[in-house]
């Protein structure tokens, strides 16, 4: 069977992040890559494994992740499945953990589903790329907890051996269907 990521991306790490784990499973099955705003239906009969992966802005990831969550809540609790954050608060090594990472604990504690992995990873700065109103919302952001403010400047802080591990772990779920 093969396996499903789903992702939920701003600015386009997540995105990246989730291919990235998709070509890191290559080798081990078969792997689909969706954007989750985007998925009407799923045809869940292909996967024995979904992740998710969501970017949190000003706090608060996307509502379509609650929303895919709630909705095929059933699914996600029948498969093993895993769930990643991509914030820049996690740029911080102490804030890199589901129990440390604010953002990835309340998701947790007020979602119905409870995943088999979890991961929270460093996103990117991408100062060039926001409009006016997110660069200057971020800049401030980033002053007030002692980050990179040059609006010139873009940041990858993703530890991408990070990334491998969490891909490997997911490869070796057990899978829940029989």
């Amino acid at each position: 069977m093969k396996a499903l990521i789903l992702y939920s991306s701003r600015d386009g790490q997540t995105r990246e992040i989730a291919f990235y784990i998709a070509n890191q499973l290559k080798e081990a099955r078969e792997c689909d890559v969706l954007n989750i705003q985007l998925v009407n239906e799923v045809d869940w009969s292909q996967y024995d494994r979904v992740m998710i992966g969501a970017s949190v802005r000003y706090g608060h990831f996307q509502p379509a992740v609650a929303k895919f969550v709630k909705t095929h809540l059933n699914a996600l609790q029948e498969r093993s499945s895993a769930f990643f954050s991509v914030n820049l608060t996690a740029r911080k090594p102490e804030k890199r953990t589901p129990q440390t990472n604010a953002y990835t604990r309340k998701f947790l504690m007020q979602s119905p589903w409870e995943p088999d992995s979890c991961a929270v990873f460093a996103g990117a700065l991408r100062y060039p790329r926001y409009g006016f109103f997110d660069r200057i919302m971020i800049q401030l952001i980033m002053r007030m907890t002692k980050g990179e403010t040059d609006t010139r400047k873009e940041v990858e802080y993703t530890d991408w051996q990070q990334v491998t591990r969490f891909a490997h772990e997911f490869a070796e779920l057990p899978s829940k269907l029989q």
